[in-house]
């Protein structure tokens, strides 16, 4: 018994390198992203529970034991069971509330972008690039009706150059780049689970200014659960006026 908690620390440490290669496993090239989506869906709470009840044991053990170190062990490894239970404690005690069912989000839903270079055979693409129409776009203006053009006082070529600079900035891989019409298309991953969205902006000179669009497109899932407003959102933040 008085390795209980050298054996806590043992499954808290193999807890943590499951969890972790069920969120980067994609991006280590091991599955693809929604293999490791469902890993955790499926094994996040059971791994939880394990590491948090061997935990809670050594901790009780080494109280009652007075042993220190034991007890220090015990008490890292509950707060690991506990760290990885927190998403259902969280969902539990406050439910996320539901993306809007769409996968496809434009600042211009009228006269959506298009993609001319990325197309429907896309590495791992489910969902096509074609825009869902006055459907989608009646979903997309209630559920995110923050969504809209950016407009800005820089001229059409700097405003361009300046769209190009954020993308690269925010880790996005430039597919194609055409500084004649202003327009480039791009894929962003997601930091967890690597999920490929494809992006394509694009730049009209204005009577002062220029006006940008931009179109996010999840290649697989239903909502992606709001990654795609969040990413227009998050462009238009780092780009400003």
């Amino acid at each position: 018994m008085k390795h209980t908690g050298r054996i806590a620390l043992f499954v808290a440490a193999l807890g943590t390198f499951f969890v972790a290669l069920m969120l980067f496993g994609a991006r280590l090239g091991l599955w693809d992203p929604l293999t490791g989506f469902g890993l955790y869906r499926s094994y996040l709470t059971p791994v939880g529970w394990v590491v948090f009840g061997v935990g809670l044991l050594a901790l009780i053990i080494h109280l009652l034991r007075q042993e220190k170190g034991g007890v220090v062990a015990g008490g890292i490894a509950t707060l690991v069971g506990l760290a990885c239970l927190a998403p259902l404690m969280t969902m539990t005690l406050a439910p996320p509330q539901r993306a809007a069912p769409i996968h496809d989000i434009s600042t211009d839903t009228a006269n959506p972008p298009t993609f001319e270079v990325l197309d429907d055979t896309r590495e791992g693409a489910s969902n096509s690039l074609d825009h869902g129409g006055p459907e989608v776009s009646a979903i997309q203006a209630a559920a995110y009706p923050d969504i809209a053009p950016l407009e800005t006082e820089l001229a059409p070529d700097a405003a361009f150059d300046r769209a190009l600079a954020v993308a690269r900035d925010m880790g996005w891989d430039i597919i194609v780049a055409d500084g004649d019409r202003r327009r480039f298309e791009a894929t962003a991953r997601t930091q967890l689970f690597n999920f490929a969205d494809d992006v394509v902006i694009v730049v009209t000179a204005m009577a002062t200014g220029s006006r940008i669009d931009m179109r996010s497109v999840s290649r697989v899932g239903r909502s992606a659960q709001g990654v795609n407003a969040r990413r227009v959102r998050a462009f238009q933040e780092r780009f400003g006026t």
